[in-house]
């Protein structure tokens, strides 16, 4: 598969990621910017802290399902084209066509070009790409969402925590070897994006100021 058809597949898997269900649903439904509400974030958390819970939900469904699709694009558009072996140079196989594709999807979602690029942080589009691309680590991933959430009531923590075990979990439940290189790279750089575009509620956190669900009054994001 050449660098043209990686771009194409990039291209449509970018354009996926930047839909921004999260404005887009406010809009409609509540006729407001959420880019004006709370932390300003187009993501499911602040939408359903703005006080739309199932609009919260639903953004979040629907950014996990494009990072999911995006991933399945670039595997069906690849299909045919997809080299069985890694080239060093002008081919991709199809390990690097779906993981690139989860990259650019993520890279919409942050950066969507509809809104001037000033999108989310990435959570929930990219938990739709951890899914697609490591299915049981994206599991167990989300379980330690649902225990440290659970324990301590902070959305960023638990986001962080998650974010970074994946990695760990997709080495320990599929051998490095067995994977290329390109596909490893993303299962790194995907987790670090979540985590850098977390580094304000970080800073919060160990300031002891940042929003813990079960609070009457929310901390911006």
């Amino acid at each position: 598969m050449t660098y043209t058809k990686i771009l194409e597949i990039s291209l449509i898997a970018y354009l996926m990621g930047s839909i921004p269900f999260g404005y887009l649903l406010v809009r409609f439904f509540r006729k407001e910017d959420i880019r004006a509400v709370g932390s300003g974030n187009i993501g499911a958390t602040n939408v359903l802290r703005s006080g739309g819970k199932w609009l919260g939900a639903l953004t979040f469904l629907l950014d996990a399902l494009k990072g999911f699709a995006a991933v399945w694009m670039a595997r069906s558009l690849a299909q045919d084209y997809a080299d069985p072996h890694m080239l060093p140079m002008g081919s991709f196989n199809l390990f690097d066509a779906v993981a690139i594709a989860g990259l650019c999807a993520m890279l919409g979602h942050i950066y969507p070009i509809w809104l001037k690029f000033r999108g989310g942080k990435g959570v929930a589009t990219g938990f739709g790409v951890f899914l697609a691309l490591a299915l049981p680590a994206s599991l167990v991933a989300l379980l330690i969402f649902v225990i440290v959430f659970a324990i301590w009531r902070y959305v960023s923590l638990a986001s962080i925590v998650s974010a970074a075990a994946f990695p760990l979990l997709v080495l320990t439940l599929a051998p490095p070897h067995n994977l290329p290189v390109i596909y490893l790279l993303v299962v790194f750089i995907v987790p670090f994006i979540i985590i850098v575009k977390h580094r304000e509620n970080i800073g919060r956190l160990v300031n002891g100021t940042e929003y813990r669900f079960g609070k009457k009054k929310a901390v911006a994001e």
